[in-house]
């Protein structure tokens, strides 16, 4: 499985994408406003996650009236079980440390 970095920002999108139902559609923008982060860093980690194989995209169907289509965003399961592994260990490295150990960002339990 891929490495990948979780800086805070990429949590914030993780868990963004984490607490979503899975019918609820999840879009660039709307990440942008509940993770509180700027399209110039929620993009580049969506990129990045895409390329790890942790998130599916697919296009928004038909073209809505007065607007772009939406490129909707979910994790995959290998991204869900990555995020769950990621966080696991991540609790444990900060434990080892003497850090409070932050909860969960919406990995699977």
């Amino acid at each position: 499985m891929p490495f990948l970095r979780l800086t805070k920002p990429t949590l914030a999108v993780l868990d963004v994408l984490a607490q979503a139902a899975p019918d609820d559609d999840v879009w660039g923008l709307r990440i942008c406003e509940e993770a509180d982060l700027g399209p110039g860093t929620v993009y580049p980690i969506l990129e990045r996650l895409a390329a790890a194989g942790w998130l599916d995209s697919y296009w928004e169907d038909g073209q809505p009236s007065g607007r772009p289509r939406r490129r909707f965003h979910q994790l995959t399961g290998v991204g869900r079980v990555g995020l769950g592994e990621a966080l696991a260990a991540r609790a444990t490295r900060r434990r080892r440390l003497g850090f409070a150990v932050a909860p969960s960002h919406g990995g699977p339990a």
